[in-house]
């Protein structure tokens, strides 16, 4: 008897100590403000979070600049050419059928300026491109349609489901009204239990990507059915996931904060409801969060 009763206590402390764990694994990062989100009505580029993403819209905007000012020319040209060489103020057209300099120069000219813009862009590109050593790897799977993550250096593993999908809404969640894909008084609840706000239906998933601010965080991206496409805009990154290739994205966090993306390949009927969520959370913040996910997402 006492035997038994020593074993029903034990099992009961492991109980609450796994749902303990699990609690403190999805409660992280819920008091962080929402930073990287797309805003209804407004135009432009997310906040940018990383230096990947500050020097991708430092280069739009002189990309921008730069077309501006060729448009503004060639409209200029084209009217000037109008007003000058109608019929009416030039009845006697010219006869000339070249003219070398000018040649030359609108030669010249737009090559200077897409030199210009290579010194820029491509050392830009080979920044994302050359993958640093991670601090935290990460391992993606997108699937029709949710995605696992595996933390490959600390053996978790979790699939990540848009908030709204079948699969994340409880028996008392559809008796309260609930349904899947439909924004109700009773998904924002949903929405509630979870951390956020009713603004973030679509956007926000049951199990978050988590990472340490400052750290370097590699994703391998792949895909085991069709192509997926991971994209996270305020860190300047988005890269296809392939079936049968393992392909490498890298970003470093500048700020606390929840961050989110979607899928960015068309990969179904429910390619929509595939979002992204990552929490950048402080160093202490992700160490408790990953012992708590090492019990409850063991790979």
């Amino acid at each position: 008897m006492r035997l038994t009763n020593f074993v029903t206590k034990l099992s009961a402390t492991a109980v609450m100590a796994l749902a303990s764990a699990a609690a403190t694994a999805q409660q992280v990062g819920q008091d962080l403000q929402v930073v990287g989100a797309p805003v209804a009505g407004a135009t432009g580029f997310q906040p940018a979070s990383s230096e990947l993403a500050r020097d991708l819209q430092w280069l739009d905007g002189m990309i921008m600049v730069i077309i501006t000012a060729i448009t503004i020319f060639v409209v200029a040209l084209l009217g000037y050419v109008i007003v000058r060489y109608n019929q009416r103020a030039n009845p006697k057209p010219a006869t000339f059928t070249h003219n070398s300099p000018l040649e030359i120069a609108w030669t010249i000219v737009p090559i200077l300026i897409l030199v210009f813009i290579g010194a820029f862009s491509l050392p830009t590109l080979f920044k994302q491109q050359e993958i640093p050593d991670g601090d935290v790897v990460i391992k993606v799977t997108g699937h029709q349609w949710y995605w696992t993550y595996e933390y490959v250096d600390d053996a978790v593993l979790f699939d990540s489901y848009m908030i709204g999908q079948p699969s994340t809404l409880s028996g008392e969640d559809e008796t309260a009204g609930a349904q899947a894909y439909v924004r109700s008084e009773a998904m924002n609840a949903v929405l509630a239990r979870y951390g956020y706000d009713s603004d973030h239906f679509l956007l926000a998933t049951d199990n978050a990507v988590v990472v340490p601010v400052g750290a370097v965080v590699v994703m391998q991206v792949t895909a085991d059915d069709v192509i997926h496409s991971w994209a996270l805009p305020a860190m300047g990154v988005k890269q296809d996931g392939v079936p049968g290739r393992l392909a490498q994205l890298w970003f470093a966090a500048e700020q606390e904060g929840v961050f989110f993306g979607q899928c960015s390949e068309l990969c179904g009927k429910d390619h929509a409801y595939m979002p992204i969520t990552v929490k950048v959370v402080s160093q202490e913040a992700y160490d408790a969060w990953l012992a708590a996910a090492k019990e409850e997402f063991p790979a």
